[in-house]
């Protein structure tokens, strides 16, 4: 099959992004395929600013962040083996998975 296969993690939480990220190179190693990455991509923060009174006090503000964080990896060698293990691994529900083959 010797395809590339590119799979991008997203979440708000880093430390789950980080903990799905070496569990898929764990197994992705296990399988005998190459592995290139985690690789950081930069992270979208989101500022939100908002009155903390609605009525009086128009300088009291509030600002409120969301940051998401990614990560991005390449699958190199891949087999149909690897693949299998790839869709039988789980992982937490925070994090957003996309597999794509290029």
């Amino acid at each position: 099959m010797a395809q590339k296969v590119r799979i991008k993690l997203k979440s708000f939480d880093h430390t789950l992004v980080d903990q799905s990220a070496e569990r898929i190179v764990k197994t992705i190693k296990s399988s005998g395929a190459i592995v290139s990455g985690p690789i950081p991509l930069p992270t979208h923060k989101k500022i939100f600013t908002v009155l903390r009174s609605p009525h009086v006090n128009k300088q009291a503000r509030e600002q409120f962040q969301l940051a998401s964080h990614k990560r991005l990896m390449d699958i190199y060698s891949s087999s149909s083996k690897t693949i299998d293990a790839l869709m039988k691994l789980e992982l937490p529900s925070g994090v957003h998975v996309e597999i794509k083959v290029i």
